[in-house]
Formats: structure tokens, sequence, C-alpha cells
């Protein structure tokens, strides 16, 4: 059983960091290969968006430098093991004048964990278009994760207020031990990283550094909205969830060191799988990035 260590009470974006800490290892299935470790979580199986982002990593590592990721798109196979290593294997596609294709796959204990495409353009000028960013609540008027939980004990209580890398605060309120603002199919979270992440040595890897932070936090409130329109929240007895498969889409550039506004909705609930869209603003209004992502959502409420 790999070694984990628990969450304590202090914000960092250390977690984040250490898990897209990419290891180039002897490639044994494609061109080129990374190893990578899956963080703390109180739970039996690892974050979805450590996979999301080491993957990601691992395939911005492998394109020449003129070149940036536009779309991913991926399947969460099998659960992972938490705190321990996943091989990630890439693939090069296709390298063409203007866009890249590349493939990953995660192995972990011998089997594929998890596998994902990724497209790369080198950037062009064009005509622009997005939709209007939402009127919402400042972040700072709202509360942290620590400030809604405090005086709740237990590791879940500790991970959520300070172990995710990330500050989030609800609108219109969270989903951690009730459904506060009631059922409804849509919500927005302020997001921001708690420490400044630290610039790379170009433009370009700055730039992959925050695609990769937006692709590691998506995935911690994506299925909220899915769970809201039931009137659950995370602490419903018998809560079971998981990631199913995910597809983010980055338009603009943005830190993730900066408020950004992830405005999410629920589109369909059956089965028990669910669909969920969201979108990333920054504070100008600018769209950043939009995630589609299908989860596992079982009860026995």
């Amino acid at each position: 059983m790999p070694s984990i260590t628990p969450t304590v009470r202090v914000p960092t974006s250390e977690t984040f960091l250490r898990a897209i800490q990419l290891t180039h290892v002897p490639a044994q299935v494609n061109d080129e290969a990374y190893e990578a470790t899956t963080q703390y979580v109180p739970w039996p199986k690892s974050y979805g968006g450590d996979m999301v982002a080491q993957s990601a990593a691992a395939m911005m590592r492998s394109v020449e430098a003129d070149r940036t990721l536009h779309s991913m798109h991926s399947y969460f196979m099998r659960p992972v093991d938490v705190g321990a290593t996943v091989r990630y294997e890439v693939e090069r596609l296709r390298d063409g004048r203007g866009y890249s294709t590349r493939s990953v796959r995660g192995y972990q204990n011998g089997k594929t964990v998890f596998t994902a495409m990724g497209s790369f353009q080198v950037p062009e000028d064009g005509p622009e278009y997005q939709p209007g960013s939402p009127a919402d609540l400042a972040p700072e008027a709202l509360r942290s994760a620590a400030e809604v939980l405090a005086g709740v004990d237990g590791p879940a209580a500790g991970y959520w207020s300070a172990g995710r890398s990330f500050d989030m605060r609800h609108v219109p309120g969270p989903v951690y031990l009730d459904v506060e603002g009631g059922p409804q199919a849509h919500q927005a979270v302020w997001v921001k990283a708690f420490d400044r992440l630290p610039d790379a040595a170009t433009d370009r890897l700055t730039a992959d550094l925050h695609r990769a932070a937006l692709a590691y936090v998506c995935d911690y409130t994506i299925l909220e909205t899915l769970l809201r329109v039931r009137g659950l929240h995370w602490s419903s007895p018998g809560l079971s969830t998981a990631s199913l498969d995910h597809s983010m889409w980055f338009h603009r550039d943005g830190r993730a060191d900066e408020w950004v506004l992830y405005v999410q909705e629920a589109v369909s609930a059956q089965r028990n799988r669910g669909l969920a869209l969201g979108r990333f603003f920054d504070r100008q209004g600018r769209l950043l990035a939009t995630v589609a992502q299908e989860g596992m959502i079982r009860s026995s409420s």
C-alpha cells in the first residue's frame, strides 16, 4: 500500500504542483513516457483531476514550443490508488504545420487506468466571439471553504478547507454538508490557487502551467449541479460518485492564481449517470475554457 500523508488545514498550492511533477522514464508502449504521483485524498480512490492534469502535462511535454493545447478528451477507466505512481505513455499521432495530435494512456498496477487525446495548435490571429460572463457576487464577499467548515472535524472537512490547492467559493453556496441555495441546475464557483504559481522559463511554459491548473481544478465541482438537482450533498448517506469521461477546450490564456469564475450547469441525469457543463471566465469576463463531464452518481437516499 503506498504511503500517503493526511491533509492539514494550512492552505497551500503545493499539492497541485506536486501532482504535475513529471519524471521522464523509458517508454514501454508508445513514443515517450512520464511518471507522476497521485495526491492525498481522504477517500479510497484518487482525485480525477490528478489524471487529467498529469496527462495534459505529459502531452504538452511532447510537442514543439510553437503550439499549445486547445482541446483534450479523456476517459477514466479504473480507480487509481492514492499516493501511487501512474505511468503516462504518449503517442505522437500527427505533427502538421498548424496542428499536432497526441494520445496518452495512464498505467498503474499493470493495467490501463486512464486514456486521453489532445490537440495542439500553432496560434493564429482571427475574429473572436464568446458568451458574456454572468454577473455574480465578487469572490471577496463570499465565504471560503475553511470559513464554511470552521468547527467541523474530520479528514473530509480538512481536505475541503485547505487540501485542494485552490480557494473555492460557491454561488449560491456549497454542497459539503447540505444543499445551500436549494435544488437547482446551476451554480458558480470562484476559484483561485492559494499561492501565486511559479512563472516558467518562457511565456508558453507559463501558459501551459495555468492550463494544467484549470485541468486539475475542474473536476472538483463539475458534478455538483447534478447533486443539487437531486437534493444531494457530498455528505449524503450512501453517496457514491465517479468521473466517467471528460472533455475540455482551452480558448484563451489566463492565470489560475487570479480569481476565475467557474460557471456550471446540469444537462441531464439518468440511469445513475449525469452530464454537466462548465465555463471558466476571468475577472475581466474573458472565456478561458469550457468543460463537459459525465459522472456516475449513486445514492441510497
